[in-house]
């Protein structure tokens, strides 16, 4: 995945230093001199940012809660040259993911970067299948579109056939067989009710090969 870095940082020499050695890991990186600037481009959403605390104009308290307010799942990685102890508390209750403070090597930064964008986004995309056009994401059982990022709005019954199909991708899949793992064992009725589910699917995600078996159900193919 290409890392989109925001780096917040006054001094240009060090700026400068920190951009290359993250540059180098293949990462994105887009720097700032301070605060102001910075502040103007929060709603862009960067992957992660690393925020001076001491800063001209906006200091880094400020903008990190005001990154947070904004998406509160944005990483940020607080660097400063004050008192270490109070800068690393204060950071972490406004919800910082790491801390460094001056003078430190920029391979550790690099080093906490790579740990911490792993932990947070590798993690993240064993949460999700990709077919065609489509990211199922499974915590958030949400379905969007990889082009446009169009969310597409599933029942929680439509998505729960969809994650069904993909489990068991290229196997033909009874009616009861679906009713069971989408409805429960507990379902009374008639398994006509597992068609309407797959019309309504296919009308919604019309990139979705779903193979009708006649006279025993379904199978979703590549």
């Amino acid at each position: 995945m290409d890392y989109l870095i925001y780096l917040v940082e006054d001094d240009q020499n060090l700026n400068d230093i920190l951009s290359s050695y993250l540059e180098k890991e293949g990462w994105k990186v887009k720097k700032f001199f301070s605060g102001l600037d910075a502040q103007d481009k929060i709603k862009e959403k960067p992957q992660l940012w690393i925020l001076d605390i001491m800063l001209p104009g906006v200091d880094g308290y400020q903008l990190i809660s005001e990154i947070k307010e904004e998406d509160s799942e944005t990483p940020v990685i607080f660097i400063s040259a004050r008192d270490a102890d109070l800068d690393r508390i204060t950071g972490l209750e406004k919800g910082s993911d790491d801390y460094l403070a001056k003078p430190f090597s920029p391979r550790e930064l690099v080093i906490r970067v790579r740990n911490l964008l792993n932990r947070i986004y590798a993690e993240a995309e064993k949460e999700k299948y990709n077919y065609a056009d489509y990211i199922i994401n499974l915590s958030s059982r949400q379905v969007s579109k990889k082009e446009s990022g169009k969310i597409i709005d599933l029942t929680s019954k439509e998505f729960s056939l969809l994650l069904y199909l993909l489990n068991n991708l290229n196997n033909a899949l009874s009616r009861e067989q679906i009713i069971t793992s989408v409805w429960g064992n507990d379902y009374y009725g008639s398994d006509r009710v597992v068609d309407d589910l797959v019309r309504r699917l296919r009308r919604k995600m019309e990139e979705l090969k779903i193979e009708t078996i006649y006279g025993h159900g379904y199978r979703l193919v590549r």
